[in-house]
């Protein structure tokens, strides 16, 4: 076998379990699906996608992402360097938003505080919430953000952290004081809060 051929096995692999993955969160059986495409999409076939045993076109591929009702990049299992993505761990969940200080924000250098200075003034023109302190913003939010820049989302918030932007950096400064001591040891899937 060629390192090729174990790059695509690799990613068929890779593929499959993403494809399982979106019809598992979209609560969806093998026959469901087979039901819904009209036959389309047998579920012995569906179910060889998801093994990695076959592989899809990417017009079947992009009809199955209608019928799951996802963007078809969804679907896909790599990030533009060909790294597949994590699936999201297990544990607790994130808190589903992210409090920004706005006067920290104004003044924070690097392009993750950038790409947030845009989105947040979009949100305060939309919310017309000019308090001018703290604006709230969901978690995925900042995710999005993160993965323009090419960032997971844990590594997006310690920068932001680090840079003073969240209102809650306290937390984020505490956790790296004890890292630098040795108390605390960094987890190989980033901030121990992502898990």
């Amino acid at each position: 076998m060629t390192s090729d051929d174990a790059a695509e096995a690799t990613y068929a692999l890779a593929l499959g379990a993403r494809l399982r993955h979106v019809r598992e969160q979209r609560r969806l059986s093998l026959a469901a699906v087979q039901g819904r495409s009209g036959g389309e999409f047998k579920a012995s076939v569906l179910g060889a996608y998801e093994r990695g045993a076959r592989t899809i076109s990417v017009p079947r591929l992009q009809r199955l992402a209608r019928l799951y009702g996802v963007p078809v990049d969804q679907l896909l299992p790599v990030v533009g360097d060909g790294t597949p993505i994590p699936e999201p761990a297990g544990g607790r969940a994130a808190p589903p938003s992210v409090r920004v200080d706005l006067e920290g924000l104004r003044h924070a250098p690097g392009a993750e505080a950038g790409a947030l200075r845009h989105f947040v003034a979009q949100v305060e023109i939309e919310r017309q919430d000019f308090n001018g302190r703290v604006l709230t913003i969901r978690r995925d939010d900042v995710r999005v953000i993160g993965a323009a820049l090419g960032l997971r989302l844990d590594e997006t918030l310690r920068r932001l952290g680090d840079a003073g932007v969240l209102a809650d950096a306290a937390d984020w400064t505490s956790r790296r004081a004890e890292r630098r001591e040795g108390s605390v040891r960094p987890s190989p899937r980033g901030d121990p809060d992502q898990r």
